[in-house]
């Protein structure tokens, strides 16, 4: 294995001269922390065990004793789990995972899922050595179920590790997933258990892309279809570990850092437990997904002695740097290539309800806004309960059994946001279309990104339909409108994008690998011909088209296409072309994207939830939802449950349709 850490053997080491240093900076009244933490970064681990011995053989005291009496908080935690071994750190984290109330389920996953049989072997022994009791009857007392079930068979350490495949088992192991799980009533989870926990990484890797071509599922999809909970997500942690080891971490340091607040003990944990492995590899796969070194995420988030110490650890600054490592290289590369591969099935939240009488709806409604007062739940619980077509036969029927006007009522009816939402769901997907559009525009200011949401993700068929829509409502076209409201390139964007006429179809190889090359000299030229030329390419090529193009960009430049835009590109430019590129390497994950941003922080942007919700909930909400727990640790559910209220809380989550 190669080892491609940020820490290692320090030349002319002498750990008695080292005990002494230590021992001066813990003298007298207050310690010297950036002696301590200098000296403790600059050691490997072998040679902190050789510290530590030497400490006590010179001043009769334990190292670790004095340095937690000498130092606190998060700067302690992280400074004395250095001086632990691997295994025993790894045995202090799981133990205090299960021990005490609650079980951290995370940590149990994020160690299980990432360790090969070596380092869960010397786990084992280190936890048996250091509490007393076994590990297995640790977690299994604590955890249930399949994920129990998992966990235990992560924990024998049996990987199989000869990097041996056998062609006739590849395909068998893949059917037999898909018998499994996609082709039959419900799931079978020890298959699952059986293959995910045994074979070797070399074996899985072929087993996943035989999986996809028999499915035109990636693995993980299925996962999220078939699976759910804590044993959802380790089999999701394992996956991604057997696919990049270095990506997973990647992504659990963002999750530890993005938002308010960090989650320190998940950033000590990996940074601690990868800093002499892979933690090169992790860094550039951080920029490769976030656009932004780990080592500025670490400066922006931590502070005083904590924060020098994880950035000594993390070792130097990728913003810096231009092009991939080899290894995210090929990440970069590789991710295309599963996005061009797979056939995401979309799902929707809302369906058309059984048994539908629109009489009857019509009547309910006209019930429950007559008189005094309104009825908001019955009014809820029949247009968040209907198809997008039930509601239009519902609007119909009033009109010709009450001769009234179903909309003009619920506006006099409701009101706010409610109002807002109901009346959204009520109008046909282009009337509504046609209507964000309209009040992205309307007024002071413009809301560029819901322009470049909606154009960016519609159907040719959708975008006809909304510019006829917005045609009969606003006696003008939606054409005559972007161009009065926007200028420049963006302009330019926008009318290209709202003709609907984007190629359909598949990849043309030959043609994909001559655009990924214009794209390539095209980032050499000034910035207008660069913006033109991306601007012919990216709005008008399929979707499958351009999965290719900018997997082949990536051998061209070495460089990955969202990297290229948001460092050569500035403004809604950047925004409209970034937005593209995230929708055709997956949409669902784009719009999960834009409802995190529409709820976190202080204040919400109703709009572009309402936006979200009603014109996806037919479509792939579902998905959506997935992407959103995968991304973001919290599912959908808890973000609108947490940032909205009333009667409008309750329609929203009808539409979200369930918890994850």
């Amino acid at each position: 294995m190669v080892f491609r850490g940020t820490i290692t053997d320090a030349p002319d080491f002498d750990p008695s001269a080292d005990a002494e240093t230590l021992y001066n900076a813990m003298k007298g009244i207050g310690s010297d922390k950036e002696a301590i933490l200098d000296l403790v970064t600059s050691r490997s681990n072998a040679q902190r065990q050789e510290i530590i011995a030497a400490y006590k053989s010179s001043f009769g005291k334990d190292l670790i004793d004095d340095l937690k009496y000498e130092l606190t908080g998060k700067f302690e935690r992280l400074i004395v789990s250095l001086m632990r071994t691997p295994a025993y750190h790894d045995a202090k984290e799981i133990h205090d995972a299960v021990k005490g109330v609650g079980t951290n389920e995370r940590c149990l996953i994020e160690i299980m899922a990432s360790r090969n049989n070596k380092q869960i072997h010397e786990m084992v022994a280190a936890y048996k050595d250091a509490y007393g009791s076994d590990i297995e009857d640790d977690i299994t007392a604590d955890t249930s179920g399949h994920f129990k079930k998992m966990l235990v068979a992560l924990l024998q350490g049996t990987r199989d590790e000869s990097g041996v495949v056998n062609a006739d088992l590849v395909e068998q192991d893949a059917q037999e997933l898909y018998a499994a799980g996609e082709e039959r009533w419900g799931t079978d989870e020890a298959t699952f258990i059986m293959i995910l926990g045994s074979r070797s990484v070399t074996h899985l890797h072929m087993v996943f892309d035989a999986y996809e071509k028999m499915t035109e599922l990636t693995i993980e999809d299925s996962i999220k279809n078939e699976l759910s909970g804590d044993f959802e997500r380790l089999m999701l942690a394992v996956v991604q570990c057997i696919r990049s080891v270095p990506m997973f971490f990647a992504k659990r340091l963002y999750k530890s850092m993005k938002g308010l607040g960090t989650a320190d003990n998940t950033l000590i944990r990996i940074m601690i437990s990868r800093s002499e492995i892979d933690m090169l590899d992790i860094r550039e796969c951080f920029r490769l997904r976030y656009e932004k070194s780990l080592y500025n995420m670490i400066k922006d988030d931590t502070s005083g002695d904590y924060k020098r110490t994880l950035l000594n650890l993390c070792g130097g600054d990728d913003d810096l740097a231009g092009e991939f490592f080899p290894e995210a290289a090929q990440i970069a590369y590789k991710m295309w290539e599963l996005s061009a591969m797979t056939k995401i099935q979309l799902r929707p939240t809302v369906r058309p309800a059984p048994n539908f009488d629109p009489a009857a709806d019509a009547q309910a409604l006209r019930k429950a806004m007559k008189g005094f007062g309104t009825d908001e739940d019955a009014i809820i619980d029949i247009v968040a309960q209907r198809s997008n077509a039930q509601r239009q036969e519902i609007r119909q029927t009033f009109k010709s059994l009450l001769g009234r006007d179903l909309m003009k009522d619920l506006k006099s009816e409701l009101s706010k946001n409610l109002e807002r939402l109901i009346i959204g769901l009520m109008l046909t997907p282009a009337e509504f279309d046609a209507k964000m559009m309209r009040k992205a525009m309307e007024g002071a200011g413009t809301d560029e990104h819901a322009l470049i949401e909606i154009l960016v993700t519609r159907s040719n068929e959708e975008i006809h339909a909304m510019n006829a829509a917005y045609q009969n409502a606003y006696k003008k076209t939606l054409e005559e409108a972007i161009q009065s409201d926007t200028s420049g390139h963006f302009c330019r964007i926008l009318v290209s994008l709202v003709q609907g006429a984007r190629e359909e179809g598949p990849a043309d190889v030959e043609r994909a690998n001559a655009d990924a090359q214009e794209l390539a000299d095209a980032c050499n030229a000034d910035s207008d011909d660069m913006e033109m030329k991306f601007m012919s390419i990216l709005c008008t090529r399929s979707f499958p088209h351009l999965r290719r193009v900018f997997q082949e960009f990536v051998r061209c430049t070495n460089k990955d296409i969202e990297q290229i835009i948001k460092k050569e590109m500035s403004g809604d430019v950047k925004n409209a072309f970034y937005a593209i590129v995230r929708s055709v390497k997956n949409q669902p994950s784009y719009f999960a994207d834009r409802l995190y941003k529409a709820m976190k922080g202080l204040g919400t942007d109703d709009r572009a939830l309402i936006r979200i919700m009603v014109s996806r909930c037919e479509i792939d909400l579902f998905n959506i939802r997935k992407e959103f727990k995968e991304t973001h640790d919290d599912s959908l559910h808890e973000f609108i449950q947490g940032d909205t209220s009333g009667d409008y809380r309750k329609t929203l989550l009808m539409l979200c349709g369930g918890e994850d």
